[in-house]
């Protein structure tokens, strides 16, 4: 079954071609998305009671998608990853930025991320990564007042227009699933 959209509609959003807008027109069409205000003025930052980062050792590892803890850091699955087997390296300690971090903290940060990239290797066969730290809500952190790193795999075929055309990341594997695959590949 397939949808339709009137002219200057996508999933019910209103959209204008540049023929309709003043200026030179180019080739893009614009996405009107109001909705996304709220984020963009607010954000969605969690109370600092409700973190995400700090609750998430405490559970059990299968709950929480942690697939190795160390010392002062543990890895995890990212709840809303860009691509299966996006992974956060998190300290357990309640700290907003790097500069913050213990010298233990970033060790062991840049160790189990190391590692982390060896293990999503050998288990996705990925051909790179991205690597990141957003810091402070101005930066783009989704949780901005405990620091994590992302560690994103990257394969050569796997850029395409459905996020952006369709707002839909295509993810082929479940959390779950890539949680246990990695965790069971880390090496002990």
């Amino acid at each position: 079954m397939t949808d339709s959209y009137g002219p200057g509609e996508f999933e019910g959003v209103p959209t204008d071609g540049a023929a309709d807008l003043a200026g030179v027109p180019d080739a893009f069409q614009r996405l009107w998305t109001p909705h996304r205000l709220v984020y963009i003025q607010h954000g969605q930052q969690p109370d600092e009671h409700a973190c995400p980062f700090c609750r998430a050792p405490e559970l059990s590892d299968e709950q929480s998608l942690i697939v190795a803890r160390g010392e002062h850091a543990y890895v995890l699955l990212n709840l809303y990853p860009y691509n299966s087997g996006h992974l956060l390296v998190c300290p357990y300690r309640h700290v907003a930025t790097y500069d913050e971090a213990t010298p233990e903290e970033v060790a062991e940060i840049g160790e189990l991320t190391q590692v982390a990239m060896r293990t999503v290797k050998q288990v996705s066969r990925c051909d790179g990564f991205n690597i990141g730290m957003n810091q402070g809500r101005i930066a783009g952190a989704g949780i901005a007042e405990h620091l994590h790193q992302h560690i994103v795999p990257r394969w050569a075929l796997d850029a395409n227009f459905f996020p952006i055309i369709a707002g839909t990341k295509a993810l082929p594997r479940l959390l779950g699933e890539v949680r246990e695959e990695i965790a069971e590949a880390w090496p002990r």
